[in-house]
């Protein structure tokens, strides 16, 4: 079914139609400085196409929440739990409600948290409820950044990748993305170049000028004209909007935003005590107890990891129907939690997932298992996936060796235990020196030469001493343990993942 919708006039004076399903397939970019009218113009599409197709917008300062009142969208406030972030996502696909994602309120860390979550959960809803659903991301650049800023690594990789989901494969899943930036610099390439249809507004850096101009096929020479498009003017090109680039102006919408742009009021008239006025205190003042409000501490990742995996309270049951948990002894749960770190370590993938996916995962696990005790924190979740990570056998993990063995992984950051512990353990056992891609993937990398980097940091903290024997292969030695790697050869393949490149 062709749907057209109308988003303004043209510079022709024409009616500026952009076809919704083709707009489906092909995806929106709109760039354009603060104040030149990108909200103006997502609200214009939201407006138009509301009665036609599901929507869910990503809204960071929560502009879009006044859609609720007139065109029904359901408002999800970001500051919720993963758990219940994704159950949402889910119902919203299987029950084909739009919806405003509002994160007004949250800090930055928290914002790329909750839209991640979000986004990837509606990636992987189940195949019958890939409905069609137009995604508006405003503010793109801070949820698939160009570069990484002030926020966690983590934080931004769960971000970026459900960003580059959405763009690159959210089509066949039904979702089309449509995303809002103020500048192409600050976003991510490979999100950007998933677009193909382009609505660029006025801008005034010049390497944003001429990445728009290089978008819409234009000579770079007439990339100044972006500087001189009105509020609320964009140039359009695209397979939905139009073949060649078409100056649109964008038409007036029935619903407005919370936060409106700044409009100069007359002050008023001054009296003439002002000084007494300002400085003289009000008698209530002193009756009235100072607040202060302390700036709320965030909490740290593994608190909130752990709280999620304890199991929600449930009413009362008789006796006889809930059956009692079994107990089991410290020595049985403990072997039961080192089985599913081998299941996860087993999985070839997990070797390049981030900690925090890989901590949900255990935590599903345990549930699934229904080991008894508290949850692991996170940080101690690390240790344990580093542990696993170095295929220490349980005669080696028990012995004296290996104790100190720990003891000196304490003295490198968190990521980079799992490779110290397997180079130890090869050392203690006598075995090979691990090849530079069986290095990279316990670091969580296809790249031998950051393989080779880890060695000689190592070296520089003194932990070890690299070097070969006659033939060439590469021995580590453990001076603090007294022992040393059996010669191994440096560009041999990963057993353990054949894909895995040998050097660079």
């Amino acid at each position: 079914m062709k749907v057209g919708i109308d988003m303004g006039t043209t510079s022709e004076g024409t009616s500026a139609s952009l076809d919704i399903e083709e707009l489906l397939a092909t995806r929106l970019l709109v760039q354009g400085n603060s104040g030149s009218g990108k909200s103006h113009l997502l609200r214009r599409l939201l407006e138009q196409s509301a009665p036609w197709v599901q929507q869910c917008i990503i809204d960071p300062e929560g502009d879009f929440v006044t859609l609720a009142d007139k065109f029904g969208h359901v408002v999800i406030e970001g500051e919720r739990t993963d758990t219940e972030l994704i159950g949402i996502a889910t119902r919203i696909r299987q029950h084909r409600v739009s919806c405003v994602l509002s994160l007004e309120g949250l800090d930055v860390e928290q914002q790329m948290r909750s839209a991640g979550v979000f986004l990837n959960a509606m990636f992987d809803a189940d195949r019958e409820y890939w409905y069609p659903v137009l995604v508006v991301v405003d503010e793109a650049q801070m949820f698939a950044p160009s570069v990484g800023g002030d926020v966690s690594e983590e934080i931004r990789k769960v971000s970026l990748g459900a960003m580059t989901n959405l763009m690159c494969r959210g089509r066949k899943r039904g979702l089309a993305g449509v995303i809002a930036t103020q500048r192409l610099a600050k976003l991510a390439k490979n999100v950007a170049a998933e677009a193909s249809n382009f609505l660029m507004g006025r801008t005034f850096l010049d390497i944003d000028m001429l990445r728009a101009a290089d978008l819409l096929g234009m000579d770079r020479r007439t990339a100044e004209m972006f500087r001189d498009l009105k509020r609320g003017s964009f140039v359009a090109l695209g397979p939905a909007l139009s073949r060649r680039p078409l100056r649109v102006t964008i038409g007036s919408v029935e619903t407005s935003a919370r936060s409106m742009s700044p409009k100069l009021m007359p002050l008023p008239e001054a009296p003439q005590d002002v000084a007494d006025l300002i400085f003289t205190p009000d008698p209530e003042e002193f009756t009235r107890p100072a607040i202060r409000r302390a700036a709320p501490q965030p909490r740290p990742a593994s608190d909130i990891l752990a709280e999620l995996s304890r199991p929600r309270p449930e009413a009362a049951a008789p006796a006889e129907v809930k059956p009692a948990q079994p107990e089991i002894s410290a020595a049985e749960r403990d072997a039961l939690i080192n089985g599913l770190f081998a299941e996860i370590v087993a999985n070839p993938e997990a070797a390049f997932r981030p900690d925090a996916e890989l901590f949900q995962d255990f935590l599903v696990r345990c549930r699934i298992r229904r080991v008894p005790g508290p949850a692991l924190y996170l940080s101690a979740f690390r240790r344990k996936m580093a542990v696993a990570r170095s295929g220490v056998d349980a005669e080696t993990a028990a012995s004296e060796a290996w104790a100190l063995a720990l003891g000196l992984a304490d003295r490198v950051t968190e990521d980079l235990q799992a490779v110290f512990l397997m180079l130890a353990h090869a050392a203690l056992r006598g075995l090979p020196c691990p090849s530079d891609a069986m290095i990279a993937r316990a670091y969580g990398t296809h790249s031998a030469r950051r393989a080779r980097r880890l060695l000689g940091y190592f070296e520089e903290q003194a932990l070890i001493v690299v070097h070969a024997d006659f033939s060439g292969r590469r021995i580590v030695a453990f001076p603090d343990l007294g022992r040393e790697t059996a010669p191994g050869d440096a560009s041999a393949l990963d057993v353990g993942n054949s894909t895995c490149a040998a050097a660079e």
